[in-house]
């Protein structure tokens, strides 16, 4: 058998596995991606994309003076903003089933002790990043308009344009989801062995001002919004501590367990 033979077996025999691989990813981003449709149809049906709006912008208006209402600049805002903000709720209803089929794709190729790892981050992640979400909506955003619009002279009818208002509740949503995934961070952290629980534990005071430096640049300039995130940032640390302590004894390698005992 020739050299080229040879290759060309070689290629053969790793090809199929290849194929079958991105078969399977194919199949999983459909099937994430259907899933994010249906969620996004069902709410385009009840309550429909305004009513989503509306329910988004209530925290600011509820704030605004009497009489005043948001607006629109834009031609297509009134079109295209509440069909972001359908497509932006869909993403996140359907976020469970799209992290599911992640980890179906990931799972097979994992130790059993991998997968006591990667399952547990998977599911807190993605609750804390919804309590997140909830915390800055149902808390901050009212807290915060509060306070802006006693700043408001009387002279001036505030009417905050729809779009802008979208970005800003983007940001703010991005940014309290994010900084609820701290505790994740620190047991990923810990478990990889990049820093041990007693360098973590030496390192609080460092992460208080690193919380409040953090709130300060991704907040509005309020000191509402950035005691609002940094306070909880610093409990989340503490707890992620914690969390990293039981953790690394539930999601030991086999050899390690033996080692110890």
């Amino acid at each position: 058998m020739t050299d080229s033979s040879k290759k060309t077996d070689e290629l053969a025999g790793t090809e199929q596995p290849f194929v079958t691989h991105l078969v399977e990813l194919r199949d999983r981003l459909v099937k994430a991606a259907l899933a994010i449709a249906v969620v996004a149809i069902a709410l385009g049906v009840y309550p429909g994309p305004a009513a989503l709006y509306d329910f988004m912008a209530a925290p600011l208006v509820a704030h605004l003076p009497k009489g005043a209402t948001m607006i629109a600049t834009s031609v297509i805002s009134p079109f295209m903003v509440p069909l972001k903000v359908l497509l932006m709720v869909a993403f996140m209803l359907a976020l469970p089933v799209v992290l599911y089929q992640m980890w179906a794709f990931v799972a097979p190729g994992l130790y059993s002790h991998e997968k006591k790892l990667v399952m547990p981050l998977v599911v807190s992640s993605t609750v804390l990043f919804f309590v997140g979400v909830a915390f800055c909506y149902f808390f901050v955003f009212g807290r915060v308009f509060a306070f802006i619009q006693s700043f408001a002279p009387a002279s001036i009818t505030a009417s905050p344009d729809i779009e802008a208002y979208l970005g800003f509740v983007l940001s703010m949503f991005l940014a309290f989801g994010l900084a609820f995934e701290v505790p994740v961070v620190v047991v990923v952290l810990a478990r990889m062995g990049i820093f041990s629980i007693e360098k973590l534990k030496e390192f609080r005071g460092y992460f208080v001002v690193l919380a409040f430096i953090i709130a300060a640049i991704v907040t509005p300039p309020d000191v509402v919004s950035q005691l609002a995130l940094a306070i909880p940032m610093v409990c989340l640390y503490e707890v992620g501590i914690w969390a990293a302590q039981i953790f690394i004894r539930h999601t030991k390698k086999p050899d390690d367990v033996a080692e110890s005992t």
